[in-house]
């Protein structure tokens, strides 16, 4: 079903080198690939002789000595993190302790709903819960630096607190894990909730940015079009889960089998917590119904 989503997965920029991917920005790959983070985290470094630094990384030496060296003879103003997840913000302790440059985000990591029974372990297992920002940022609030401004955007829905960050009077947003050429974002209550990435995607839609910088992968370019690809296929997730559970009800495991053709068998329980994702909006909105609050182990029927 990812079929309906035009995804470039050319990326070939090596770990550790510096390239300029728009004016005045600079990116580096971290060297950290997997399912999850395709070939790596991508940190960004904006503007010349004082600088931010956006989404510094995992707490890999590697990275973060590659990143100084980046900007060596330089300044470094601000540290962005767009979420805190242990791929995207780790690093920004080390970057504040080698610059002294103070930390912005939307917050510390929370989860999105309540914590069901057996989800903390999940929850822990992806989250930074030791970073919290010097500087919490609100949505629309405008971070004035040397030769350009940072608006922040709250897009929460991949967690409750992903920040993208537009570049001001450039057209340029970084779009962190909200939206990314390569794949879709993954939805995994509770560290997330479809109907909050949902609204997040309709507002980066009516925004004027047409490139966006992601966290992971190349440059996505026609953005808002690219966007409503996004969109729709949520849409279509959501109508073969209901199309599925028409023929009777169902666990999580069968419809992902259902629904996943072809699938990672490494990304079998991302695609169970996104399905979750979709039940839990779907449940909230009327469609379905399950006993008790949506869970993995749920059973789930039309309403």
């Amino acid at each position: 079903m990812a079929d309906d989503i035009a995804f470039d997965k050319t990326f070939d920029l090596a770990p550790g080198q510096v390239e300029e991917v728009a004016p005045g920005v600079r990116r580096l790959l971290c060297d950290n690939p997997s399912p999850f983070t395709f070939k790596g985290t991508v940190s960004y470094i904006v503007g010349r002789g004082e600088v931010a630094i956006i989404d510094p990384g995992p707490d890999d030496p590697r990275h973060i000595a590659a990143l100084l060296d980046a900007v060596r003879n330089e300044s470094v103003t601000h540290v962005f993190v767009t979420h805190t997840h242990v791929d995207h913000s780790p690093g920004a302790a080390r970057v504040k302790e080698a610059t002294g440059a103070p930390t912005f985000a939307e917050g510390p990591h929370r989860a999105a709903r309540p914590i069901h029974i057996g989800e903390a372990k999940r929850l822990e297992a992806s989250a930074d819960s030791d970073f919290a920002p010097d500087h919490p940022l609100s949505d629309g609030e405008v971070i004035a630096c040397k030769g350009f401004a940072v608006e922040a955007i709250a897009t929460p829905g991949h967690t409750a607190n992903h920040m993208a960050f537009a570049l001001k009077g450039t057209g340029l947003l970084f779009s962190g894990d909200h939206v990314m050429a390569w794949n879709t974002s993954i939805i995994a209550p509770p560290d997330g909730a479809m109907s909050d990435y949902m609204h997040s995607l309709d507002k980066l839609l009516h925004r004027s940015e047409r490139v966006y910088l992601p966290g992971h992968g190349g440059v996505v370019r026609d953005a808002p079009d690219f966007v409503r690809q996004y969109i729709a296929h949520r849409h279509a997730r959501e109508a073969a889960i209901l199309a599925t559970l028409h023929g009777g009800e169902a666990a999580i495991p069968e419809l992902v089998r259902a629904i996943y053709v072809g699938l990672d068998p490494r990304l079998e329980g991302a695609a169970g917590l996104s399905v979750l994702a979709h039940l839990e909006d779907l449940v909230a909105r009327g469609f379905v119904a399950t006993d008790g609050p949506p869970a993995v182990a749920s059973v789930y029927r039309l309403r």
